[in-house]
């Protein structure tokens, strides 16, 4: 064999079976199977996954949206204290003589009602409920008086020393303290507001000697507004005695928070007068009179005594 075919032969056999036109076709499509089944891998289980998701959205759009359905079930009831309606009409009925100190001795009964708004019934208003803290009404009353007879304003108070102050004021409780609070709660309101008193809850117990249920009360007496419920020692009593509270309470501002949670707001502004004159006369502090007292049977106190 010469030369020239041994080249052609080797190069015969070095291209193999695929090397021809046709092998190349069968290669090609050979391919293109593979890369068609690879690319089905490739989307089944991206598919799957769709089809999951797709799953659970319908699943939450009918437990969202089915016809029919009581959503209410989903939130959870508001507490309320058991017999609580019944509980306030015996005490409405109990108090309907308004004969309580509170109803001709209370905070709203103590200012001068024909002196001008501003600079001087909102102010008399503030310090007649800055006096009454740990107070008998009667005494507070009798203070205001004094006072009032002097000329009650806030330049008045700012001109009167604290000898004489204190004089006009005893015997209520605490009433050195009260002097000097009353001195700078009256300095604050002649610098800051034009010598009246502010018309929020935030910069009334801002000042000196002034608590939440001062500024309640002030709030709804001086300027109309309900605010919150105004919490003092009867009224945090006679809350934890009807079970009005859905725990027992230690102070009168968590005794407000709870009553707040569930008392309709407008029963808000009734409550204060209502329960302290009801703990003047029937609710007291000590010995209370059980016996005459139409709640005697749904109160969980009266029940344990």
């Amino acid at each position: 064999m010469n030369a020239t075919g041994v080249r052609m032969m080797t190069r015969s056999r070095s291209r193999g079976p695929g090397a021809g036109p046709r092998g190349r076709r069968e290669k090609a499509a050979a391919l293109q199977r593979g890369e068609a089944a690879a690319e089905g891998r490739k989307s089944h289980s991206p598919a799957r996954r769709q089809r999951k998701t797709q799953k659970l959205n319908v699943a939450y759009e009918a437990s969202d949206h089915q016809e029919g359905e009581d959503t209410r079930s989903l939130t959870a009831p508001s507490w309320e204290p058991r017999d609580w309606q019944q509980q306030l009409l015996n005490i409405r009925i109990m108090r309907s003589g308004k004969d309580a100190p509170v109803d001709w001795l209370g905070a709203e009964h103590c200012y001068d009602s024909s002196a001008p708004p501003k600079q001087v019934r909102r102010y008399q208003v503030l310090l007649s409920l800055m006096l009454s803290s740990q107070t008998k009404d009667q005494v507070t009353a009798g203070a205001m008086q004094r006072l009032r007879a002097r000329g009650l304003t806030v330049d008045s108070i700012l001109q009167t020393d604290d000898s004489t102050l204190g004089t006009l004021i005893y015997p209520v409780g605490f009433w050195r303290n009260k002097v000097k609070y009353i001195k700078q709660t009256s300095a604050i309101l002649q610098q800051r507001y034009g010598g009246d008193i502010p018309a929020s809850v935030a910069e009334l117990v801002a000042l000196p000697g002034v608590g939440p249920k001062m500024a309640h009360l002030a709030m709804a007496v001086a300027w109309g507004t309900v605010s919150g419920i105004a919490v003092d020692t009867h009224v945090h009593r006679i809350a934890n005695r009807l079970g009005w509270t859905r725990t027992a309470t230690k102070s009168p501002e968590k005794t407000r928070a709870a009553l707040e949670e569930w008392l309709p707001r407008e029963l808000w502004s009734e409550i204060n007068g209502l329960l302290v004159g009801f703990g003047q006369q029937t609710c007291l502090p000590v010995h209370p009179r059980c016996q005459g007292c139409l709640n005697r049977t749904l109160c969980p106190a009266a029940r344990g005594l």
